[in-house]
């Protein structure tokens, strides 16, 4: 597994933290022959943003500058659904996103994100890099866009709240919580008992703020690098999902590549997200340390009320129907028996 030194690697993340919010472009001597918008919606100091620009370098440099690939974090291009939609019409060559908000395009996407499913990175890597990932690819490349075969690791997510911790699932009951644009998100919350509203990443931080929103779930990178502490007290360490982002091309986009650059950039791509999956996995490492001095409190949970509340909610029923049988069955492959 490829590891990185965390200082020096902590030392391009504070860099990528002042840098101007501006697009990440891999500058060649002449002009590129083929130009690529890449938008995601992270922060620049995220170990997406920080592999993205490596990434985007290596292609110009084995292209000998034929492609040159401009990066923009941050919404920058718009909220996740706009971006999605600019990805889908070819305005936008490449997207980083969610399973589950993908899911709001093509349901299959999200069943990476059922509760509880997984309980370390060794079964997220051993799904999402075997049968259910492949099953999942299919059913995105069934359509104008497709999927690079390494999924980038966005973390385990954990539930922040303003005005009182979260340590079983009936804390939940009837908190405003934040959650992105998906189906399965607001049913997972709404069987928890909490009032799930979908926000758009770029607007959470105010939702906080202004107190639309009284909580919101995210891995502990993300937290941190939008600093989303500053408007939150608690953080309950409930691992209830694991989240990734599957990285998007537009297919009519990629074709226009020869075979010998969609190589290029196919190996650039996997190779820096298998980068970034570890430096997640480090960052989280460090962070609860970073973000008590902050001043947020950490709480453990009762992680058993929150599965038996899923079971007798219907959820794990409800979704196995809507996933269909075999998908369901590829899940359990690598999560064990739900429901």
């Amino acid at each position: 597994m490829y590891t990185t030194n965390r200082r020096s690697f902590l030392k391009v993340m504070a860099v990528a933290a002042s840098a101007p919010s501006l697009a990440v472009t891999s500058h060649s001597a002449r002009a590129a022959e083929f130009t690529l918008r890449y938008a995601n919606n992270l922060p620049s100091a995220h170990p997406m943003n920080v592999r993205a620009k490596e990434m985007a370098a290596r292609v110009a440099s084995e292209s000998k500058g034929r492609v040159e690939i401009q990066i923009f974090p941050n919404n920058q291009l718009g909220s996740d659904t706009d971006t999605l939609s600019q990805l889908r019409s070819g305005a936008v060559d490449f997207f980083t996103l969610s399973p589950l908000i993908l899911g709001t395009f093509i349901p299959a996407a999200q069943i990476s994100g059922i509760g509880f499913a997984f309980n370390d990175y060794n079964n997220v890597w051993a799904a999402m890099d075997g049968e259910l990932g492949a099953h999942v690819r299919k059913q995105i490349g069934a359509t104008s866009i497709f999927a690079f075969e390494k999924i980038w690791n966005g973390g385990f997510r954990q539930i922040t709240t303003g005005a009182k911790p979260i340590a079983q699932a009936r804390d939940l009951q009837g908190v405003k919580l934040r959650v992105p644009p998906s189906p399965l998100w607001t049913s997972m919350f709404k069987d928890f008992g909490a009032a799930p509203a979908s926000v758009n990443f770029a607007e959470v931080y105010s939702a906080l703020q202004t107190h639309v929103v009284e909580g919101q779930e995210n891995p502990l990178s993300i937290i941190y690098t939008a600093k989303l502490y500053e408007v939150q007290k608690f953080c309950s360490l409930t691992n209830h999902m694991w989240d990734g982002f599957w990285f998007l091309g537009n297919k009519e986009s990629f074709g226009r590549l020869s075979p010998e650059l969609q190589t290029i950039v196919r190996n650039a791509i996997n190779d820096a997200g298998t980068k970034q999956r570890e430096d997640v996995v480090q960052l989280d490492q460090t962070l609860r340390a970073k973000l008590e001095s902050t001043g947020l409190t950490f709480n453990e949970v009762d992680k058993a009320s929150f599965r038996q509340q899923l079971q007798a909610a219907g959820f794990y029923a409800e979704w196995q129907k809507k996933f269909g049988p075999q998908a369901w069955a590829l899940l359990e492959k690598y999560s064990g028996k739900l429901g």
